[in-house]
């Protein structure tokens, strides 16, 4: 499923225009995207939460030329699975 779908499924659900429904989405993404952005946790009861996680800086090797690189250190996302999407999943 892509986005588009995602907005095709909330519009007929919610009996919103496709346009309304894909504001609303872009809404939704950007208050996470923000509050992950100030370093807070976002929970949704039931689906799961996202929050943000620290990657130091390392170092790797380039696998086809075996050269050693510097990673640099990174902020990633986790998301975990809440138990009514485990138990949706079987």
């Amino acid at each position: 499923m892509n986005k588009q779908d995602l907005v095709a499924v909330v519009a007929e659900t919610g009996e919103l225009s496709k346009a309304k429904a894909g504001e609303v989405l872009d809404a939704v993404f950007d208050a996470i995207g923000q509050a992950l952005k100030a370093k807070q946790e976002v929970r949704l009861v039931g689906f799961g939460s996202f929050a943000t996680s620290s990657r130091k800086a390392g170092k790797g090797r380039n696998p086809r030329t075996g050269e050693e690189i510097e990673i640099a250190a990174s902020t990633t996302v986790r998301f975990k699975a809440g138990k009514a999407l485990k138990d949706t999943l079987g």
